[in-house]
């Protein structure tokens, strides 16, 4: 199982968290990351990311009522049976920069009143090094919220691989290949 290595509350998300009876939703959304075995390849940039969003993204269906919204918005969010929300951006398979853009759709909806408080899971600093070029982590997530966001009720949770074994495959793409 992965291990929860790092977390860094932002305004309150805790007491928040406590207060408005969200705490089963924030066990489930960090569970999705400790149900199953992450062994990787520890060499720089040897490991792919899709296929360990993917299992992420079927931890998160797995428990149900998680909305997903794939494009243009928080990755996951749930409400809790007193309609207090939990909105979760995943960033473990794009560049960091797509960071800047997960804490845009989060203080949105916050600000809004669509979600209460917002959770973003990413790599922690070592376990990034072994992933795909630019994959964010824990020290540019922190570098991003404290930068744009440090007013809000946030959490950054980052996770670590629980052992070594072969490389993550790694996503094939069109480049190099001739023209058909």
């Amino acid at each position: 199982m992965p291990i929860i290595s790092e977390t860094r509350d932002y305004n309150g998300f805790a007491e928040k968290v406590r207060r408005l009876r969200l705490s089963g939703l924030v066990k489930e959304a960090t569970s999705t990351l400790t149900g199953f075995t992450l062994r990787i390849e520890e060499q720089p940039l040897a490991n792919g990311t899709q296929g360990l969003r993917k299992t992420i993204d079927t931890g998160f269906a797995a428990f149900g009522g998680w909305i997903k919204k794939p494009v243009g918005g928080i990755d996951w969010t749930k409400r809790n049976t007193r309609d207090a929300s939990l909105g979760v951006e995943v960033q473990v398979s794009g560049r960091s920069d797509m960071l800047a853009v997960d804490i845009l759709h989060l203080s949105a909806e916050l600000l809004a009143g669509r979600i209460d408080v917002g959770l973003i899971i990413v790599p922690d600093d070592h376990l990034s090094r072994f992933l795909t070029d630019r994959t964010p982590n824990f020290r540019t997530a922190i570098k991003h919220i404290e930068a744009r966001a440090g007013d809000l009720p946030f959490r950054v949770l980052a996770f670590r691989h629980d052992g070594t074994g072969p490389a993550l495959e790694k996503m094939r793409t069109n480049v190099g290949r001739a023209p058909t």
